[in-house]
């Protein structure tokens, strides 16, 4: 499965893109938002992007999304390479990053 610009509405990252599914009154989905944008900024190449799930219904059935916030790991071509859902530990975000970035 892959990702486009134009179906997560942004660039895609050079090296990396983190995608996260939320919702308005998610509250884990806040929290995942501060920890997506740190991993992004300092890892160089890196691009986080949110998807609001309930105004992009297609994209939701389309990846089999069950719930936010839900987590996307795609590689410099938008192949998905991780998915996760609930609040991730920074920890584990860097090491998906890890083995996703090309060396």
């Amino acid at each position: 499965m892959s990702l486009t610009a134009e179906d997560i509405g942004s660039p895609l990252g050079e090296r990396a893109t983190l995608v996260q599914f939320s919702t308005a009154f998610c509250q884990p989905c806040r929290a995942t938002r501060r920890v997506l944008t740190e991993v992004a900024a300092m890892v160089e190449g890196v691009a986080h992007a949110e998807i609001d799930a309930e105004s992009r219904l297609d994209l939701v059935r389309r990846l089999g999304i069950m719930r936010t916030p839900t987590v996307l790991v795609l590689d410099a071509r938008g192949r998905v390479t991780r998915r996760a859902s609930g609040q991730p530990r920074k920890a584990d975000v860097i090491a998906a990053l890890g083995s996703t970035i090309d060396p």
